[in-house]
C-alpha cells in the first residue's frame, strides 16, 4: 500500500491545469455575486415603495446640498438653511407647475379646434384620396371602436382601480420622499458615518472616501443634467413658438423633464413636439420642427455633454445606453431615471476603493529619523516644558 500513497506532488488540485483552476476559482465567485445581487434585487421589488422615494430624495439633496452648505458658512444656522432651500425649491416647482398647467388650459382650446380642423382635413384626403374610404365607413369604424370599449369595460375598470392603487402609492412616495430630504439636508453627513458603521472598523476611512466621491459625483451630474435639459428646453420651444405650434411651453416643459432621462428622455419628449406640429400645423411645419429637435439634441451631445457632463461624470456613452436599456426593462421609466446616476455614484465609489490609497505613515517616519539631531544637541532643555504646564 505504501507504494500507491498519494504524495504533495501526485495531489489533484495541483495536477489541475492553472488555467482551469483560475476560471473554476473565478466562476464560483461570479455566481456568488450573482446570486447576492438577484437576492438584493428581490429585497428591492419587495420594498420599492421606500426605496424609489429614497433614491428621488437623494438626487434632490445633490441638487440643493451645495446650497445649504454655502449658506451654513456664511452663518446662517444649518436648521435654518434646509428650511429655507426647501421651502424655497418647493415654492419654485409649484410655481412652474402652475404656470404649465394654465398655460396648458389657455392652449388647449385652440389646439382642438385645430387637431378637429386636421381630423377632417384628413377625413376629406381619405375620401377623395384612392383609399376611397367614405364618412360611413369611418362611421362603421368608430362603432367597432365604441363596440370594443363597450366589451372591455371591465378591464378598463380594473385598470382605473390598479391606476387609483398606484396614484396612492405615489403620495405615500411623495411624502416619504420630503421626510427624506428634510434629513439629508439637515443631517446627511450624520446619516452616512452611521452607515458607515455598516463596515468594518479597518476599512470605515475608505468607505467614508469613497461615499464622498461617489456623492461629489452625483452632485455633478445632477447639475451637468439640469443645464443640458434647461438649454434643451430653450433651443425647442423658442423653436416651437416661433413656428406658432401650440402649447410650445408646456412643450418645452416636457423636453426639460425629459433631459434628466438621459438620450431616451430627449427623444421621447422630441417626439411628442413633432406630433403636436404634425397634428396642428400640417407635415411642413412636423419637418421643420424635427429639424430643430435634430440641431438642439446634436448639439447637446456632441458640445454640451462632453463638455459638461463628461467633466462631471466619467462614464463612456456605451455604458449610459446599456444602463438606461437595463434600468427601463427593470423599473421602467424610474429605472432609466435613476439607472445612470447609480452608475455614476457606483464608477466614483469602486474606483476610490480599489486605487492604492498613499502610505501617509512613511512622511512622519522620515520627520522623525530627521528631527533627533536637533534634540540631542539640546537635552538640557527637557525640563522647561514641565514648569510652563504647572503655570498653565
Amino acid at each position: 500500500m505504501n507504494d500507491f500513497k498519494i504524495t504533495t506532488r501526485d495531489d489533484a488540485a495541483a495536477s489541475i491545469p492553472r488555467v482551469l483552476r483560475v476560471s473554476a476559482a473565478l466562476s464560483w465567485r461570479l455566481v456568488v455575486i450573482l446570486g447576492a445581487l438577484y437576492v438584493v434585487g428581490l429585497v428591492i421589488g419587495q420594498i420599492y415603495v421606500v426605496v424609489i422615494p429614497v433614491a428621488i430624495a437623494l438626487l434632490l439633496s445633490a441638487l440643493l446640498a451645495p446650497i445649504v452648505s454655502w449658506l451654513t458658512r456664511r452663518g446662517v444656522p444649518r436648521a435654518l438653511a434646509t428650511a429655507m432651500v426647501l421651502i424655497g425649491g418647493l415654492a419654485v416647482v409649484g410655481g412652474v407647475l402652475t404656470f404649465v398647467i394654465n398655460a396648458f388650459i389657455e392652449g388647449f382650446p385652440d389646439l382642438q379646434r385645430q387637431v378637429v380642423a386636421s381630423l377632417n382635413q384628413l377625413k376629406n384626403s381619405l375620401a377623395q384620396g384612392p383609399l376611397q374610404i367614405n364618412e360611413e365607413q369611418i362611421g362603421h369604424y368608430l362603432n367597432q371602436a365604441q363596440e370594443w370599449l363597450a366589451a372591455n369595460q371591465a378591464a378598463l375598470t380594473s385598470g382605473a382601480l390598479s391606476t387609483a392603487g398606484t396614484f396612492g402609492n405615489f403620495l405615500t412616495g411623495l411624502v416619504l420622499a420630503l421626510f427624506t430630504l428634510i434629513y439629508f439636508l439637515h443631517d446627511g453627513r450624520g446619516v452616512w458615518l452611521f452607515v458607515t458603521k455598516l463596515a468594518p472598523k479597518h476599512v470605515r476611512h475608505r468607505v467614508d472616501v469613497a461615499g464622498c466621491k461617489g456623492f461629489a459625483s452625483l452632485v455633478g451630474f445632477v447639475r451637468a443634467t439640469a443645464l443640458v435639459a434647461v438649454v434643451d428646453a430653450l433651443g425647442i420651444g423658442t423653436g416651437l413658438m416661433i413656428l406658432g405650434v401650440p402649447l410650445a411651453i408646456p412643450l418645452a416643459a416636457l423636453v426639460f423633464l425629459g433631459g434628466f432621462v438621459p438620450i431616451v428622455g430627449a427623444v421621447a419628449s422630441g417626439a411628442v413636439a413633432v406630433l403636436v406640429a404634425l397634428v396642428t400645423k400640417g407635415w411642413v411645419v412636423a419637418l421643420i420642427v424635427v429639424g430643430i429637435v435634430l440641431a438642439v439634441q446634436q448639439i447637446e451631445g456632441n458640445v454640451l455633454q462632453p463638455l459638461i457632463l463628461g467633466r462631471a461624470v466619467q462614464i463612456h456613452a456605451l455604458g449610459v445606453v446599456l444602463a438606461i436599456s437595463i434600468g427601463m426593462v427593470i423599473s421602467g421609466i424610474v429605472g432609466a431615471l435613476l439607472a445612470v446616476p447609480m452608475v455614476a455614484v457606483l464608477n466614483s465609489a469602486i474606483r476610490s476603493l480599489v486605487e492604492e490609497e498613499p502610505e501617509q505613515p512613511a512622511e512622519p517616519a522620515e520627520k522623525a529619523e530627521a528631527e533627533p539631531p536637533p534634540s540631542d544637541e539640546t537635552p538640557d532643555e527637557k525640563p522647561d516644558p514641565a514648569p510652563q504646564n504647572s503655570e498653565v
